[in-house]
């Protein structure tokens, strides 16, 4: 289930003529032809005998007239191919893999036409012409361009060199500044092409300059020779308006903080991924609002280095508990926020403060600037491999590279690792003019991914991109590497990751798991990789190759997120009607007044959920068995989500990432205020709160937090806060708010709730005090001390889960809202069960989601010297357990944590 936050871009092509058949005259519009390998040419033309003809014209001079195409340099017949496309074009291209072949004569050589204007026209045997189209080139590029060389700027002794892939490019020349903005080009120098790449050797001078690429290219999107000028592909530094790439060299020890090179050793040990827990969180968001960071460095780079303010004690307390890695929002560089903060435009906080909880004038207020102030959470890629400028002190120069390592090297020296969250399934910009469009100027149609028209795909909001084509894949690789090796990135969030192939993936993760301490001064087997793996759009199963998706990453190794265990927890879907009520939020056991059918209805549905959940606790491996609500022994696979997809879809604990929140759609706080009775209190909605990080937090597999689950964080129940500033996105690490009732929501994304939110954000009752947040930050605490006081809880093989984890209460007769799951360890009587846990032979983690008290009596742990765990023995948690009864005794809305200590 795909949950995504979309900004759309007015960059993207005219998707609108593809809804209806072209005009003859309209043809070269389109694209609906593919010259797919040198000899080639797939075209799904509807024609039967007649004759098919190839065109090329190096002034872009090519028109339609009744005879057919005038204007060419060159035609040339294409011969008719009766056999089906060959079987590695069908696999590389499966969504043509019908389209019928025609052959390109061996005496044409395609690199002297593939810098041209090409399509390609049908005549039927009268002569007539019945069909023109562009033709889409990738295969083909692939076929006879694919390069492993240098790429980008390389430093060496006595040169600067400059490396461009552009097959297409009439002309290459680099545009040579001093400075960031303004000023005449210090030199304009015309590079000169080898098998597609573009090359010039400057001298060492050139290091701390800026410079451009102007590229005369045929663009598709205009029919016309363009003068495109871009920034390299693999820029490492920018101007601060980002018109300019920055000559930085990455291995200068002027741009290294001090100890740099030993950083790999500082790093926090981790053992097994198995160990893994991941704290999302946004950069500006963690100190713009905190008054204890020096102003100048609020919201950027350099405030993780402030080691005594509030966030950073904050992160502090958390990696202490357990907590092993930050997990950073887009930091790379992208659109929609300028990088000079002298542009940015301000509201008056303190009049803002002055409103009503439930007005819906702030959010008028923050919209009238939302996209000339200095906030976005950052999905919306212009350059992958250039630290964003918003975040440094100052965004020209080699200032962002600086204060990214320090930002790295403080998290690391807290005890945390860092992970980047990339986006490489779309860019923000698209053609020959726009400021945020780079790799379409440089090689026009082949970076992004284009429809059977020849438009840009968009499904993932806009422009995606194509990591099936060759130097799509190659450029995320290299990116990967270069965050991996320069900044000593220890792991990586991939957006949208089902829009990649599986291939990219699995290289990406081979050569990072190959850098060493020796070479590359980085661990590469402990750089963790995970994502999204929803499965929609054109990729949909497998639709241009096998795709990074849940189903088809197991055994990989590579996380993807658990959207069951979510659903299941809060109900419904963020898709759904916001009041659908799930397992934690009162389904059948405390109704809001939304209908859920009948009350039979209900039941099934909480008892339904509950199987999804106990699959998800069981790290959502395909193969877990368990017995199902039905009374059924069923496997993971086997169990089903409402869309009659499987449940269960890992092969190994860490393939899945748990969790109840991120940073879509509502705060964990805010959709349980949302789901939840009106007429329950506060001290009861922040239990639940509670409640939901306990269950990802004591399941097998990756726990995920969203930044600010362990403090009641609230939006004001923004359900998409990806633009909506630093006054609905607010963090607050003196613990005094959680940002409750600062106003209706923005209206773009949350108007048609806001007569659910209204009467909520008005209520005195639904706001929590300061004692609750501190509550809720200690009970966070103790979860991820318990979660690390064993490997039981974090084990590492789906054969150690099977054999080893057990759910009771299960079955018709189950005792609805509770679910006990037992771990056991391997001690005396015991045959086959090897012990991996010094201290505990084994667990039960009692999970009581009723708003009343329960009892639970199991003849199979009746005689355990199960004790509550020591660190809730300290908090204010009184669940008992009679080991002559087998019998648990534990209150409402509570996670209870036995252990049998050796």
């Amino acid at each position: 289930m795909r949950t995504h936050h979309c900004y759309c871009s007015s960059s993207s092509s005219t998707v609108s003529l593809a809804s209806s058949p072209p005009k003859l005259q309209d043809s070269l519009s389109y694209s609906r032809a593919y010259w797919v390998s040198r000899s080639v040419i797939a075209w799904n033309v509807d024609a039967v005998g007649g004759s098919c003809f190839l065109y090329s014209s190096s002034s872009a001079a090519l028109t339609i007239a009744e005879t057919g195409i005038e204007g060419y340099d060159l035609n040339i017949e294409l011969e008719r191919y009766d056999q089906r496309l060959p079987e590695n074009v069908r696999d590389k291209f499966p969504h043509i893999r019908d389209y019928k072949a025609f052959k390109v004569p061996t005496a044409l050589d395609p690199k002297t036409i593939l810098k041209d204007q090409l399509a390609v026209a049908f005549f039927d045997a009268n002569g007539q012409c019945i069909s023109v189209t562009g033709l889409q080139l990738p295969g083909v590029l692939d076929d006879l361009f694919s390069y492993t060389g240098p790429l980008g700027a390389i430093f060496s002794n006595k040169a600067v060199s400059l490396f461009l892939w552009a097959p297409t490019a009439q002309e290459v020349r680099a545009l040579i500044y001093s400075g960031p903005s303004g000023g005449e080009a210090l030199e304009i120098v015309q590079l000169k092409e080898s098998d597609g790449v573009w090359s010039v050797n400057g001298p060492r001078s050139w290091e701390g300059c800026y410079y451009v690429y102007e590229v005369s290219v045929y663009h598709p999107s205009t029919l016309k020779i363009e003068k495109c000028i871009a920034n390299d592909p693999y820029a490492r530094g920018l101007s601060g308006d980002g018109k300019r790439t920055f000559l930085a060299n990455l291995d200068s020890d002027a741009l290294k903080p001090q100890a740099w090179g030993n950083l790999a050793d500082e790093k926090p040990e981790i053992a097994d991924f198995s160990d893994v827990s991941i704290y999302e969180l946004h950069i500006r968001d963690f100190s713009v609002n905190d008054p204890t960071v020096h102003p100048e460095v609020r919201g950027g780079y350099l405030a993780f280095t402030s080691q005594d303010s509030n966030g950073v004690l904050h992160l502090k307390k958390l990696s202490d508990a357990g907590l092993t890695h930050i997990h950073l929002l887009p930091a790379f560089q992208f659109a929609d926020v300028d990088d000079e903060k002298d542009k940015w435009k301000f509201v008056d906080m303190e009049m803002l403060k002055s409103l009503p909880p439930d007005s819906a004038e702030q959010q008028e207020y923050i919209t009238a600037i939302q996209d000339e102030d200095g906030y976005n959470w950052g999905y919306n890629p212009v350059l992958w491999g250039v630290p964003k400028g918003s975040y440094a002190t100052d965004p020209n120069g080699p200032c962002r590279i600086m204060e990214f390592r320090k930002m790295v090297q403080a998290l690391n020296r807290l005890g945390l690792r860092v992970v980047l969250d990339v986006v490489y399934n779309h860019l923000h910009g698209s053609g020959p003019i726009a400021d945020n469009s780079v790799l379409d100027k440089i090689v026009p149609g082949y970076y992004l991914r284009r429809n059977a028209d020849g438009f840009i795909e968009n499904s993932t909001c806009v422009n995606n991109t194509a990591s099936e084509h060759f130097m799509v894949d190659r450029l995320i690789v290299d990116d990967l590497l270069n965050w991996a090796c320069n900044y000593k990135i220890d792991g990586f969030r991939f957006d949208l990751m089902g829009h990649m192939m599986k291939s990219t993936m699995m290289r990406a993760k081979s050569l990072l798991r190959n850098l060493s301490r020796d070479k590359d001064e980085v661990d590469g087997s402990s750089i963790f990789m995970y994502g999204e793996g929803w499965d929609f759009g054109e990729v949909a199963n497998n639709g241009r190759g096998i795709n990074a998706s849940q189903f088809n990453l197991a055994g990989s190794g590579i996380g993807s997120f658990n959207d069951r265990i979510r659903d299941a927890l809060l109900g419904g879907s963020p898709f759904g009607h916001p009041l659908q009520q799930g397992f934690l939020t009162g389904l059948s056991l405390q109704p809001n007044g939304h209908d859920h059918g009948t009350e039979a209805n209900a039941a099934h549905t909480l008892a339904v959920s509950k199987d999804h959940i106990q699959v998800g606790m069981a790290a959502n491996l395909k193969d877990f068995v368990l017995t199902n609500c039905d009374g059924q022994e069923v496997k993971g696979s086997e169990v089903l989500t409402y869309g009659g997809s499987p449940v269960g879809y890992a092969s190994q604990p860490v393939e899945t990432i748990n969790y109840v929140s991120a940073h879509d759609n509502e705060t964990l706080f805010d959709i349980i205020s949302l789901k939840t009775p009106m007429e329950i209190s506060v001290d009861e909605r922040c239990r639940i709160n509670h409640l939901a990080t306990s269950v990802i937090a004591l399941s097998q597999g990756v726990p995920f937090f969203h930044c600010g689950d362990e403090i009641l964080r609230s939006k004001s129940m923004d359900r998409d806060s990806y633009n909506s500033g630093d006054w609905f996105n607010r963090l607050d690490f003196s613990y005094s708010s959680n940002n409750w009732g600062v106003g209706l929501p923005p209206k773009g994304k949350n108007e048609n709730s806001w007569p659910i939110i209204k009467p909520r954000l008005a209520s005195p009752l639904f706001k929590p005090q300061k004692s609750h947040i501190l509550s809720a930050l200690e009970n966070f605490q103790n979860l991820l001390r318990i979660r690390y006081s064993s490997i039981l809880l974090r084990l590492r093989t789906a054969n150690a889960i099977q054999e080893r984890v057990r759910f009771h209460n299960t079955g018709v007769s189950q005792i609805p809202g509770v679910i006990v799951m037992s771990i056991e360890d391997g001690h005396e009587g015991v045959a086959g069960l090897s012990q991996l846990d010094p201290m505990y032979s084994y667990i039960v983690v009692v999970i009581n989601v009723c708003p009343t008290e329960i009892s639970f009596a199991s003849p199979v742990l009746r005689g355990k010297a199960l004790q509550l765990h020591p660190v809730q023995m300290m908090s204010t948690e009184n669940s008992t357990y009679d080991p002559s009864l087998g019998c648990f005794w534990v209150p409402s809305r509570t996670a209870a944590v036995f252990v049998e200590p050796r």
